[in-house]
């Protein structure tokens, strides 16, 4: 797993399912979520604008405002994507020793991304994906819509450090990245030292954990300084977060 590369090191397709079993973990292209049925006339322009308009996140404990996110959960199979009703994220301490133990209701997602037919399609592809590595049928995945802003000169994507989610698969796509530097993507052998490094730049472009296999976290942000438009506070990240578990939701 290790590598003195920074560039991420880009699966094919067709190759997905190998790699994961391989090594625990594969990054994939945009051309992966670009060439789903429902992908074929999207506007990603819109559905990246999905970002613009998210609550602040009301449950970081290092004092931090630089965290803004939506929240869905979704039973999902091969054929099928179903909206459940609205519930609370959940995790065990022993996953995220900073914000586990206790729910956190995080505003719902909206209707104008998840309604659309793209959305449903991406959920069922992934749950066919994970179904290969790991026989399972229905998934039970939670969506989480991030920003991570540099107005308070900093931004940290997982706070908590490196970690498990305590489900079966993550999936972490780029949606943007604006006025930054930072957010190096680090995955590490849950048993050993091996680790890789890189970072993410290609909108859509998605990293697939085993989490039982590997642990994984994201370098703070800072502003991007310099060039013609001198410094620019108010840079940005823009990720969705998909997680996949048999067997039901993570709850206390």
């Amino acid at each position: 797993m290790s590598t003195a590369a920074f560039e991420p090191p880009i699966t094919a397709p067709s190759d997905l399912v190998e790699t994961v079993r391989r090594q625990g973990f594969a990054v994939a292209s945009s051309s992966w979520a670009q060439g789903l049925p429902g992908a074929l006339h999207p506007d990603w322009a819109a559905i990246a604008a999905e970002w613009d308009d998210m609550p602040r996140d009301p449950y970081l404990k290092d004092g931090g405002h630089y965290r803004r996110r939506r929240h869905a959960s979704f039973i999902v199979d091969e054929a099928s994507c179903r909206l459940v009703p609205h519930r609370a994220h959940f995790q065990p301490l022993q996953y995220n020793a900073l914000h586990g133990g206790m729910e956190r209701w995080f505003e719902p997602m909206r209707q104008t991304l998840i309604g659309q037919p793209f959305w449903s399609d991406l959920l069922t592809a992934l749950a066919r994906v994970c179904s290969e590595i790991k026989s399972s049928l229905p998934w039970y995945v939670e969506a989480h819509q991030f920003r991570i802003d540099t107005s308070e000169g900093i931004g940290r994507p997982t706070p908590e450090g490196a970690h498990r989610d305590g489900v079966d698969f993550v999936a972490l796509f780029l949606i943007g990245r604006h006025g930054i530097r930072g957010g190096e993507t680090r995955v590490f052998d849950a048993r050993g030292p091996q680790g890789i490094r890189f970072t993410l730049t290609e909108p859509w472009s998605f990293l697939l954990l085993d989490d039982e296999r590997v642990i994984h976290e994201s370098t703070p942000i800072q502003p991007l300084l310099g060039g013609e438009s001198g410094a620019l506070p108010h840079g940005h990240r823009d990720t969705l977060v998909l997680t996949y578990r048999r067997n039901g939701f993570q709850d206390r």
